[in-house]
């Protein structure tokens, strides 16, 4: 078995894989966040090419608004939990996807960036979180 394949089906013994918990934690914030009445527009949107970004979740409220969402999970606050996980180049990578995600736009929309915590079991919704 590769390293690959062994990261996917392992999980230390410590319960669900990195990849399922965060697959997890973009369920439970994309129900939360509907449940507020936003709608998704689109989930793990990616830029083409090496060193872009990635967006979890991409969703417009009611207002018209375009919401771009940076889901974390973490089981609890060592190490600064899981806002102080979103970096100066974390954040410069979603604003990235940002732009390329509305450059087909014809007019551009009002928008923001969010940020929603799963720690310790509790969910987090941060509004605007950083600025672009």
């Amino acid at each position: 078995m590769n390293t690959f394949q062994n990261r996917q089906q392992t999980d230390n013994g410590r319960g669900k894989s990195t990849k399922r918990k965060g697959d997890a934690a973009e369920d439970e914030a994309l129900a939360f966040l509907q449940n507020q009445g936003l709608q998704l527009l689109q989930r793990n949107y990616r830029t083409p090419g090496r060193g872009g970004g990635e967006i979890d979740l991409i969703v417009r409220d009611p207002q018209g608004t375009v919401i771009f969402v940076e889901v974390r999970s973490r089981s609890n606050a060592r190490h600064g939990g899981a806002l102080a996980s979103i970096g100066p180049s974390k954040r410069q990578r979603i604003v990235f996807a940002a732009r390329c995600y509305l450059s087909g736009w014809r007019q551009l929309p009002a928008c923001r960036f969010d940020v929603v915590i799963v720690q310790a079991g509790e969910l987090q919704w941060i509004h605007a979180a950083f600025d672009a």
